[in-house]
């Protein structure tokens, strides 16, 4: 079940990276355009990493437990931002959403594996 978990979120990434680079005809900002380029092909390179690491939990759940990092930290700094005033908080279901499946990452990596999170943290796996 994770696995068909963290394949179809992974593939999700690949319309934010989508979404990412749209934002360079939207903003129409020249200054934007090489942020939102690189940006946007990160978040496809950590989809195609997402998926490939589904194929194969146990050996590549790092890369999964770092994602799961990543969605976790974004979500937590929505929410800091929302308690200051400083963000508009109809980003919070954004953030639940993205929160949820950083938990669910991070959570189900250490799982499958049976390493604690800084053994995660520190890129473990069984096979080392």
């Amino acid at each position: 079940m994770l696995q068909k978990f963290v394949y179809w979120t992974g593939m999700s990434d690949f319309l934010v990276g989508a979404a990412t680079w749209a934002g360079i005809f939207v903003s129409f900002n020249a200054d934007m355009v090489v942020a939102l380029v690189t940006l946007g092909t990160f978040l496809m390179m950590a989809a195609a990493c997402l998926m490939w690491a589904s194929f194969d939990i146990k050996n590549r759940s790092p890369i999964i437990f770092w994602q799961g990092l990543v969605r976790l930290s974004a979500a937590i700094a929505v929410v800091v931002m929302v308690v200051q005033g400083l963000q508009h908080p109809g980003f919070l279901g954004l953030t639940v959403f993205d929160g949820t499946i950083g938990l669910v990452y991070i959570i189900g990596s250490m799982k499958v594996t049976g390493l604690s999170f800084f053994e995660q943290l520190m890129c473990k796996s069984p096979a080392n």
